[in-house]
This record gives C-alpha cells, structure tokens and sequence, in this order.
C-alpha cells in the first residue's frame, strides 16, 4: 500500500480533482480536455503483490505454474495477467522484501539525486517507509550524520535502529532549527523530504545549509500551508531538485542510469543484505481485516508505517 498517494487520491487532495495530466506535453491540463490520467475513487487499491503461479496459457514462455512471482498489482486473492506485467522473484529475498521494492526504489532514486556523498550530513523528513529506506541508503553512501525527522515514535525509534544518529518530533519544537543545532548551526549538506507535508518542506529548507541540496520526493497536494518560500529559499542559494519519481523518464543519468538498473540494485542491496525490511510492514493483516486497517491509515496514522496484507 502507498499510504501517500493513495490517501490523497481517496481524500479527493490531488490536482486531478480538477485537472488531467498530459503525458506528451507534461502538463496539467483542465479536466474537461478529454486527455491524460485521472485517477479517482472508486479504485482498486494496492501496490505490489507477490504470489505464486496456479495456472498459465498456452503461449507464456516465461512462467510455469510454481513459479514465485511478483509485480504492480492491487489487493486480491487471484490475478489473471499478460506475463510481461510479473517478474521472477528472487529466491533470495522474502515476501516482505519483495513488497518494499517499490518504496526502495524511491528512496534510491532520492539518495542519488541528492547526491549523498562520504561526509556528507543529511536529513529525512519524513519516516514512512520511504524515508525509513532512505535512512539506511544515506548511511550506505557514506553519510557521517542522518536527522530522522517524523511525529511518529514508533517510526523515529525504527529510523534510529536502521542508523540514524539524531531523531526530531517536529510537534514539539522548531525542526529546522534543531537541524541547524545538530549541525553545530551550519545546516546539512542535504535534506530529502518524503513526508508530503508543505510545513516539512518549509523546514527540510530551512535546516539545509547555504548552497546545500533539498530532495522533494512527496506528491504535495493542496494550498501549501506552512511553505513559505520567501524566507530561508530566497536567502541562501539552495538547489532543490526534482526527479524521484521513479516513473519519470528519461533521468538525468539517461542513459547509464534507467529504471531497469534502479529495480536491479535495489535487489542486489536487499539480496546482499545491506538494507532491511525488518520492522517496516506494520500492520500486517488478513484480506478480511484489509478495509478496518485502510481506515487505521486515515484515521490512526501514528499506529502504522507501512500497511501489508497477507493472504491465505
């Protein structure tokens, strides 16, 4: 489940409420063009799920019933698919790393454009699972400093045992600025916001050192309450970069660096072990407690991370 994105389309927060997305002109456009991608509620929810081959037609070549595949699909007991939507799962990996593909992908995608380098200082907002990944990829490209920053305890204190050294709750205190203090006032050399908050944006500016590099990752949605860009983005000459979305291509290491390459080292990471799932997929539920624990995500954010349904 993509907590973010999904939310926002079900609470009716995203620009497609009243625009549509061209995908040729890379564009909204209003609603009423007749063009582009418009998701809406009512809609199949989920986003990747593995599982294992019961049957095939006469002429796949790459699957056999047994296989262990994955690939984006929604929440349901059964798929009928073409094979080029699955992939061959990794007898390497788990069910639980297989479903947190997706988010580590995104969180390499971040590390990279922000360009986290040995020495460097850097600080999540937001500790989704996203971020959580993020965390320990910061830690693999050599980072000396990472600043977990969430409201969430249960997700600061997974953010310290995957390797953060400071942890912030932005409720009690001024986050940029407990940034700035945990880097003797300086700020750190990048931010990577994975929160989908404005407000965290605004402050992922502000503890950001001059001419240091801010990653947005989120989608935002709505009036951008809490962001002001007149203050601290005017001021000290930072570059925000945008790029994350893993489906957003050519990237800008085209053609050394494509999608293909972004899902085969986020396998060989998780395949070599040096990063990890344990403790990301909260709750784990059955299908028949999936639409209580959808609810849980709206209502009772602080008591998940990353919602994971478990069939059979």
């Amino acid at each position: 489940m993509k907590h973010g994105t999904t939310l926002a389309i079900y609470r009716g927060e995203t620009p497609f409420e009243e625009k549509t997305y061209d995908v040729n002109l890379h564009l909204f456009l209003p609603k009423d063009s007749g063009k582009g991608w418009k998701p809406t509620f009512p809609m199949s929810l989920g986003n990747m799920t593995v599982g294992i081959v019961t049957e095939v037609g006469d002429d796949v070549e790459r699957f056999k019933v047994g296989d262990r595949v994955y690939g984006y699909l929604p929440v349901r007991e059964t798929h009928t698919v073409s094979e080029d939507e699955i992939k061959n799962a990794s007898p390497e990996l788990s069910d639980e790393e297989i479903v947190c593909i997706d988010p580590a992908a995104v969180a390499l995608m971040a590390v990279r454009e922000g360009h986290v380098r040995l020495g460097d200082k850097v600080a999540i907002f937001g500790l989704g699972a996203i971020g959580l990944m993020a965390v320990q990829m910061a830690k693999l490209s050599g980072a000396t400093l990472i600043i977990g920053v969430d409201p969430i305890e249960m997700r600061r204190s997974l953010a310290k045992a995957y390797g953060a050294d400071v942890l912030i709750d932005p409720t009690v205190c001024d986050s940029g600025l407990e940034v700035r203090k945990a880097t003797d006032l300086k700020g750190v050399d990048v931010s990577i916001e994975s929160s989908g908050s404005h407000r965290a944006l605004h402050h992922a500016i502000r503890g950001t050192s001059y001419g240091g590099t801010i990653v947005p990752v989120s989608w935002y949605h709505g009036e951008p309450a809490g962001l002001n860009l007149g203050e601290e983005w005017h001021f000290n000459r930072q570059v925000m970069v945008s790029g994350a979305r893993v489906e957003s291509e050519p990237y800008r290491e085209h053609p050394r660096w494509d999608r293909d390459r972004i899902y085969e080292t986020v396998i060989k990471l998780f395949e070599e072990e040096r990063i990890t799932v344990d403790g990301l997929l909260h709750p784990i539920v059955k299908l028949e407690e999936a639409a209580e624990a959808f609810r849980k995500i709206d209502e009772r954010p602080w008591e998940t991370i990353k919602l994971a349904i478990r069939y059979g």
